[in-house]
């Protein structure tokens, strides 16, 4: 479907032309006759929801596929694309979600890794280092190019993705979902950066769920849906819910409906927990906070705060330091009865924050990853073996009761698209009638569709008596689902606010350690 350039973003030249683009995998049309323009020297914005085949395009582009149908113009001139090295010649770099960094390495090293400089290695990194500072001086990408990448935080690494695409030449950018792993302060960094990108020339195209972020950082939006472009809009005459329906394909409330909540008895109770990580370092340390039925509540705290440990020893899968965990006032200090599996047994589920890490194994097959953690389970299991069919008919059932898609439980779990890898962690996690669910990150890399159906599975959740410990950078995730809110700052809760108190000024000063005492 061709859309014509929007009225007053039609003097720049196009950068790119995609013309009459189609591309199958097997039985999939993941990309049907897709024509689009990308004009130098603006943001454009790409958004669809989850498998609307925005990334295939984008792949297409940077070389990873061969379109079946169509041709790519390059500023005027037809391309063959058929690798990435081919997609740098003519000046286009991309900037993926999952970061390509070698972690042992420095910055310095990554960003040269390919284009060394011949023999002399020396000379090489010399140059690389001068051109490496005068790109992060003129874009606001400072970054230390003797730093190892294993220890930089995610908005630097990202820092590290777009020097390597500027320091190769490119004047052509593609981020896709560029802020799915960044918090608050590190996207609006972002965004800083991009707009100093587009003042130098450059031309970004912005892959994102986030409509927020389309409204503050694109001249031009195109909505993908089901493989095929929509519309292309300028950015300052759409609204939001004008491109969320456009993405659906039907109206889709943005806000959560939910009535006050009403909260019961006590189901996990935590007494001065200390957690440490992996290096022996306290990230968690003396929380105390209750946790009942019929209610929701949030975490509240920029990325790194303890967190992250804080979720993991609840869920079993970190040890405790010292303090004291209560199940419906029964005391779990046996180690093995504060097991992921113990805690399973007991009623608690987990929907971890990095579904790839964590939550799946990405080359199983989609039925075999929702069945993970209760594998050993009799509904699944004869006497000797796993019984497939049993597998694949849960997960059929869980399919069409998540709205899961493709349908199709036997394809790779890394054939589905990150919105439904989350609907397959959700529908797992719940389908055992939990008492509590502990929820990490829950809308991370999500499109606007599967946001607000998971946002409503988690009220439906609390209005059926359960309690909800929600954990999102989101901030206004936290202030739309939580009754209330814990702030986390330095491994402690800060402070503790009721939903209908809470402004996100006063929670953003708790997240930064700012209390009303201090």
């Amino acid at each position: 479907m061709s859309s014509p350039a929007p009225a007053g973003l039609t003097a720049a030249a196009p950068v790119i032309e995609l013309r009459s683009i189609d591309k199958w995998f097997g039985k999939v049309h993941a990309n049907r006759n897709i024509s689009l323009v990308i004009r130098a020297g603006t943001i454009h914005g790409i958004v669809g929801e989850n498998g609307a085949g925005k990334s295939t395009l984008m792949g297409i582009l940077y070389g990873y596929y061969r379109p079946d149908r169509g041709q790519i113009l390059v500023r005027g001139t037809p391309a063959t694309i058929r690798s990435s090295q081919e997609s740098l010649a003519a000046g286009i770099g991309m900037v993926h979600q999952h970061f390509m960094l070698v972690e042992p390495f420095t910055v310095l090293e990554n960003v040269v890794l390919g284009v060394e400089g011949g023999f002399r290695l020396g000379a090489g990194l010399g140059r690389a280092r001068a051109e490496l500072e005068r790109l992060g001086r003129e874009y606001h990408l400072e970054v230390d190019p003797d730093a190892r990448v294993e220890d930089l935080g995610v908005g630097q690494r990202q820092r590290v993705e777009i020097l390597k695409a500027l320091y190769r030449g490119a004047d052509l950018l593609i981020l896709d979902e560029p802020t799915a792993v960044l918090t608050p302060q590190e996207a609006d960094h972002l965004f800083r950066v991009l707009a100093a990108l587009r003042a130098e020339g450059k031309t970004v195209v912005l892959i994102t769920h986030k409509l927020r972020e389309i409204h503050e950082a694109t001249d031009v939006v195109t909505v993908m849906r089901q493989g095929q472009v929509v519309a292309t809009l300028p950015t300052a005459g759409t609204t939001s819910e004008q491109l969320a329906e456009l993405m659906v394909g039907r109206k889709v409330s943005l806000r959560v409906r939910k009535t006050p909540g009403r909260p019961g008895a006590p189901v996990l109770q935590a007494r001065d927990l200390v957690v440490e990580d992996g290096l022996g370092v306290e990230r968690v340390k003396g929380v105390n906070f209750t946790l009942r039925r019929g209610e929701v509540v949030g975490i509240a705290g920029v990325a790194g705060n303890g967190q992250s440990e804080l979720l993991e020893a609840l869920a079993g899968i970190r040890p405790l330091k010292s303090g004291q965990i209560l199940w419906k006032e029964r005391d779990l200090s046996d180690a093995a009865m504060r097991s992921p599996r113990g805690m399973r047994h007991l009623g608690l589920s987990h929907v971890p924050e990095d579904r790839h890490r964590m939550g799946l194994i990405i080359p199983f097959s989609a039925r075999e990853s929702a069945i993970l953690g209760y594998h050993h389970e009799a509904a699944y299991n004869d006497i000797l073996r796993l019984r497939r069919s049993a597998v694949a008919s849960s997960f059929r059932r869980q399919a069409s009761e998540y709205d899961i898609r493709p349908t199709d439980g036997g394809l790779p779990t890394s054939a589905f698209s990150g919105g439904n890898q989350q609907k397959i962690v959700l529908a797992r996690e719940l389908d055992h009638d939990p008492d509590l669910i502990l929820v990490g990150q829950p809308t991370r890399g999500v499109d606007i569709g599967a946001i607000e159906f998971i946002h409503r599975r988690l009220v439906d959740l609390r209005d059926a008596g359960k309690a909800v410990l929600l954990v999102s950078v989101e901030l206004d995730e936290i202030l739309a689902l939580a009754d209330r809110i814990l702030v986390m700052h330095d491994g402690r809760i800060v402070g503790e606010v009721e939903q209908a108190a809470a402004t996100e000024r006063a929670i953003g000063l708790m997240m930064a350690g700012v209390t009303p005492s201090s």
